[in-house]
């Protein structure tokens, strides 16, 4: 009986529930996962079910493993017999079994998404299809919204109408279903549509399913979509005993299908059903908790929950606001290594609402030698955009090679490897670079040449504009004429487009922060922060998106980018109410991942990402006064001071009053300081917080702003 030991009252209720149907809401930290794998057990131990008639679904391989492991220490050897697994595998099982009745052998393959990516691949070049025009992600996606529609590839053809874009897409989608028959192979869509097209079509395998599973558990149950809840209701039956667990408060997948009315309409759908809550928190602490509670108060459609813990603490959630992104970047790394003294890294996590917020955090761990890891992503400065764009930059500067191949043909201009091998052999047996081979020679004939030639004349414009333009022009001027930029609008992948803006809002700090400097010095600076060993092991912050953080828990959380447009998103704001509701709840997750103490951060100043001044975000004025205390801090780097603001009163400008009373400048005229690209230098002047500082040759004077984020004392001892 240990499975019922320690459990609260509400817990214990939900585990011996004796109704048919049982809906258990189970708020954060509730010990959801404890409670499902008690009922199982009790179940088996105390009521005698027979375990192979117990199925008990979720949604990953991790979390199905971490459920059998339990089981296995609650009832041993007879949890052998219980089905435990995510929804996909469950249907692998049903068709190994029952696939010939689809005229689907029972080896079928199974493809993953390297599998499917090969198979469209495959179709770009087997219908000569220009693959610069495709993203291959959005394919997948178009192939399986599709299959989720019932629309045959033939069909899909016809929808194409005259629109040259979707007939190619549809062509790639008969292609991969006709190399799936071919192959005998399901993906993950057909693995589910499938079964329950068999289910529909076989009522003799139907019932044979619903003889077997008797006890229908299902986990995380606000995450479901509309296919995988047909395929609950059909093996559920008019007889079975049906469990969910879920909490709508943390439904946040609606943009891949999970539809939050599933589990409001529960009770409509299972006449009868008892609904039993989960609002004892085991994870935060009850300041956290009553700012996540107040927040998610806002929205209007979910079901009533206050979320309790016996975790008392002082310690308020604290909001901070930063005149930029690097202040924020580095009280944040000063603040993790003050917590580290007493906690380890691992413990740490930084969350933000979109993958390109982590540039500037990023650079704010590099310089403060704080280890990290990109949980589920790729460093800023690694992103195959952002290596373009500066690839097109270091073309302006430098004409190197690497930079050179990587963009002559991104986006596509229609030159084959061989066009590319031979101006390398030609510039190699001249010793020179490619692109000097490119300016200078004449290797080929008609369209080839000419498309060389009006390469190399937009990148002599661009040199051309070099002295004269500021750098963010400049930038904007390459994104265009490049065709970057309109090959991502065109394939709507908009997570390039933000970095790509983000690298502009990068490049527009730089020129603040080094008045006089050039492409050439921002390249160098760019240089070092992509010299990184990553870390597999170890101790580390994790920095990641908070859709990637679900299910995950730390004792300190710093969400960075709390501003309007941001978090909340602007374009699901743009789907009005619903969109809205699905950003708080995404919120309410991610401050909800805190154990110990939380950090949401917002900064001022002009967004490229936005297209203007950011305004902190609504989802920090939603708190209660009562849990949440109010920060700016006034940055004189040596010693950050931390002004208590009224939220209510606080105004940009009042902030930034503050901000430039209270700094300081802690570098004098004739000190040598050190600087990451230029080297050593003397102040030959200082004017506020801009120096003139003297490097050695071949620098000379530069106008750089003096703060040790970019300079550093040198100490010089008379001899």
């Amino acid at each position: 009986m240990n499975y019922l030991e320690h459990l609260n009252p509400n817990q214990e209720k939900a585990v011996l529930a004796q109704s048919k149907y049982t809906r258990i809401i189970a708020g954060a930290g509730s010990g959801k996962t404890r409670v499902l794998i008690s009922r199982v057990a009790h179940l088996v131990m105390d009521l005698g079910v027979f375990p192979g008639s117990i199925v008990a679904i979720t949604f990953t391989n991790k979390a199905a493993n971490e459920m059998k492991e339990r089981l296995i220490s609650y009832i041993g050897d007879r949890s052998a017999g219980v089905h435990v697994s995510t929804i996909h595998s469950l249907c692998v099982r049903i068709l190994r079994e029952d696939g010939p009745s689809m005229k689907l052998p029972r080896n079928f393959t199974v493809l993953d998404q390297d599998d499917q990516k090969t198979i469209v691949k495959e179709a770009y070049r087997e219908l000569n299809l220009d693959k610069q025009k495709h993203n291959i992600n959005h394919d997948i996606d178009y192939i399986g919204a599709n299959k989720g529609a019932e629309i045959t590839p033939e069909r899909a053809l016809e929808l194409a109408g005259f629109h040259y874009g979707e007939q190619e897409k549809a062509k790639v989608y008969k292609y991969y279903v006709d190399r799936q028959k071919a192959l005998y192979a399901l993906d993950f869509d057909d693995l589910l549509l499938v079964t329950v097209k068999m289910f529909d079509l076989f009522s003799d395998v139907l019932n044979k399913w619903q003889r077997r599973f008797n006890f229908i558990h299902v986990d995380e149950f606000q995450d479901i979509d509309n296919v995988q809840y047909k395929l609950i209701k059909q093996l559920a039956g008019p007889t079975n005993q049906v469990y969910v667990v879920g909490d709508p408060d943390q439904t946040i997948y609606t943009w891949r299908g999970a539809n939050v009315n599933i589990i409001m309409d529960f009770p409509k759908d299972y006449l009868g059903t008892e609904t039993i809550v989960l609002n004892e928190n085991y994870r935060s602490t009850d300041q956290i908790l009553g700012a996540a509670n107040t927040l998610i108060k806002f929205n209007q459609y979910r079901e009533d929950k206050d979320l309790f813990t016996q975790r008392k603490s002082t310690e308020k959630v604290t909001h901070c606001t930063f005149a930029s992104e690097e202040h924020e970047a580095k009280w944040i790394a000063d603040k993790i290594k003050k917590l580290h003294l007493d906690s380890t890294y691992k413990d740490m996590a930084i969350l933000y609402r979109a993958s390109y917020l982590s540039r500037s955090i990023e650079k704010g761990m590099m310089e403060g030698k704080i280890p990290y890891v990109i949980y589920g992503g790729t460093r800023f400065y690694d992103r195959a955009e952002v290596k373009n764009m500066l690839a097109y930059l270091r073309m302006i500067v430098h004409n190197d090679d690497l930079a050179f191949k990587r963009i002559i043909n991104e986006p596509k201009r229609g030159l084959g490897d061989k066009t590319i091998d031979t101006i390398f052999d030609l510039a190699k047996a001249k010793n020179v670079t490619m692109y000097e081979i490119a300016k200078t020679e004449k290797p080929f004939k008609g369209k080839i040449q000419a498309t060389i030639d009006d390469f190399v004349m937009m990148v002599e414009t661009w040199k051309s504009k070099l002295e004269s333009a500021k750098l963010t022009d400049l930038f904007e001027l390459v994104a265009n004429e490049s065709g970057l930029r309109f090959l991502y609008e065109e394939n709507n992948e908009t997570d390039r487009i933000e970095n790509i803006k983000e690298l502009i809002n990068d490049i527009a700090l730089f020129q603040n922060q080094y008045v006089e400097a050039g492409l050439d010095e921002y390249l160098q600076m760019v240089s070092l922060y992509g010299e990184r060993n990553e870390i597999s092991t170890g101790d580390y912050v994790t920095l990641m998106t908070v859709h990637a953080a679900k299910g995950l828990e730390f004792g300190t959380v710093f969400v960075v980018g709390m501003s309007e447009g941001i978090f909340p998103n602007e374009r699901a704001m743009a789907e009005g109410k619903r969109g809205l509701e699905e950003e708080r709840r995404l919120a309410y997750v991610a401050y909800t991942r805190a154990k110990h103490k939380l950090f949401l951060s917002e900064t001022k100043g002009y967004s490229f990402i936005l297209g203007s001044a950011r305004r902190m975000s609504r989802f920090i004025e939603e708190i209660n006064e009562n849990y949440i205390d109010h920060i700016g801090v006034n940055y004189d780097y040596e010693h950050p001071k931390e002004i208590k603001l009224n939220v209510r009163e606080k105004t940009i400008t009042a902030f930034s009053d503050k901000m430039s009373n209270g700094a300081h400048s802690i570098f004098k005229v004739k000190d040598w300081v050190l600087h990451p690209v230029y080297g050593e230098g003397q102040i030959l002047s200082l004017n506020g917080n801009l120096a003139e500082i003297m490097f050695a040759f071949p620098h000379g004077i530069k106008k750089i702003m003096a703060s040790p984020q970019y300079l550093s004392k040198v100490e010089v001892h008379d001899e």
